[in-house]
């Protein structure tokens, strides 16, 4: 096993362990570890809300989640020559929960949680549909996902960290500011919003202290977003054997890591859509002198994904377009196409008995497969959606018996208000 470099207690909250994250982005957030390039090491990292998120069948705790401590990330981690214009090099060996047996009642210590954000808290993908808190807790046994919140499924987990990224420079943390501010601006009011701003409330800077924590807390960036860093991109596919090339923004590239997903879908549609977890994540470093400029990767990661993806070879796929449920005709509209596609898996769905959340909890967390089929057929943009059939123990396709009904069991727990 390679060496632990940032340790984590599963019975202490995320400030009390012995080396300090950090959830905000800021360059003067210094390293809280220190690496050689060729180095193969372990981090310990929290489940993205501390353990705010309980194993029970109450949504409450979706409903008031705080979203102003997320998330808790590992790091910084420095590698040692590092320098801004480089590509940094990582490699994702190994990830997994929580082992069983270490003690404490945190997600990743054989399960985890879905959850559909309420407007008023985040919201989700479609939050005009889905307006109110829901919640799925899903068991682990080795590889496989099962939940008595929705029941007949069983999947293989596409293990991988939401969130990965290295620190920005002022001139790069300015400009995120800057045009997030302006976006927020267009609509200050909108419920959910449009942007985060700086939020010096629960920032947790690592190993920043006295005068320069306030300075740096109310210039952080949250840490919602991916961005140019990389940062919380949420992407399935980042999964073992992957390798990213993150462009490097300050001495030491300061890369940090968490928010581990189990499992997810494809756009993580409900925002607390995958399976969120705690665990751990094995990683390598290694640098190009240089890289930004010599690639032309002056902005966003690149990388090369993982080949220990389940294997599901029957799929039922659904399609949406850029026509809104009232009708409207929007030009190209990738983004409502997605939606549209996904809004008709779930109605597909409720036909063998699932409740309209069970489903949409279900399409955040199993792996599917989201796809941009059509974007230059004025003015329909087509979107897919493709569900692996194998996860469910019943017969998921039409046919000309009709559905299959299934006891849907007690259902997602939801959170009033």
């Amino acid at each position: 096993m390679p060496d632990v470099i940032f340790p984590l207690d599963s019975t202490k909250a995320f400030t009390e362990q012995e080396i300090l994250g950090h959830n905000r982005w800021h360059p003067d957030i210094p390293a809280a570890v220190r690496v050689k390039p060729g180095d193969t090491f372990r981090v310990h990292c929290r489940e993205w809300f501390d353990g705010a998120i309980h194993n029970d069948d109450s949504a409450e705790d979706i409903r008031d989640a705080p979203l102003n401590s997320v998330h808790t990330l590992s790091g910084p981690i420095g590698v040692e020559g590092a320098k801004p214009g480089d590509l940094l090099i990582v490699d994702i060996l190994d990830l997994g929960p929580i082992p069983q047996e270490d003690s404490g009642p945190l997600a990743g210590q054989g399960w985890g949680y879905t959850g559909i954000f309420a407007a008023r808290n985040g919201g989700s993908f479609l939050t005009e549909q889905f307006p109110d808190a829901y919640k799925a807790v899903w068991d682990f046994a080795g590889h496989t996902a099962t939940s008595r919140h929705v029941p007949h499924v069983s999947f293989t987990g596409i293990t991988h960290p939401g969130l990965m990224g290295t620190a920005p420079s002022r001139e790069l943390l300015s400009a995120w500011n800057t045009r997030e501010a302006a976006l927020i601006a267009t609509d200050p009011d909108r419920v959910p919003p449009l942007a985060l701003p700086p939020e010096p409330s629960e920032a947790v800077l690592g190993g920043v202290a006295g005068a320069e924590f306030d300075r740096i807390a109310n210039e952080a960036a949250r840490t919602a977003p991916p961005r140019e860093n990389g940062g919380n991109q949420d992407i399935k596919n980042l999964t073992r054997g992957s390798r990213v090339f993150y462009p490097v923004f300050v001495d030491g590239a300061n890369l940090s890591v968490g928010d581990l997903h189990f499992s997810q879908g494809d756009g993580e549609i409900t925002f607390c859509g995958a399976i969120e977890m705690g665990g751990f994540i094995d990683l390598h470093v290694d640098i190009i002198p240089g890289g930004m400029q010599t690639y032309g990767v002056s902005e966003n990661a690149i990388f090369m994904p993982g080949n220990v993806e389940p294997q599901y070879s029957e799929w039922l796929a659904f399609s949406g377009t850029s026509v809104t449920l009232d009708g409207e005709q929007r030009y190209l509209d990738s983004h409502l196409a997605y939606q549209r596609a996904c809004l008709h898996a779930i109605d597909y769905l409720t036909t063998f008995g699932y409740t309209p959340e069970q489903a949409y909890l279900l399409l955040g967390a199993a792996p599917i497969e989201g796809r941009h089929s059509g974007v230059v057929d004025i003015p329909n943009a087509c979107s897919t959606v493709y569900l692996p059939t194998a996860i469910f123990d019943f017969p998921v396709t039409p046919g000309k018996d009709g559905p299959a009904r299934i006891d849907p069991g007690m259902g997602a727990p939801r959170a009033a208000f």
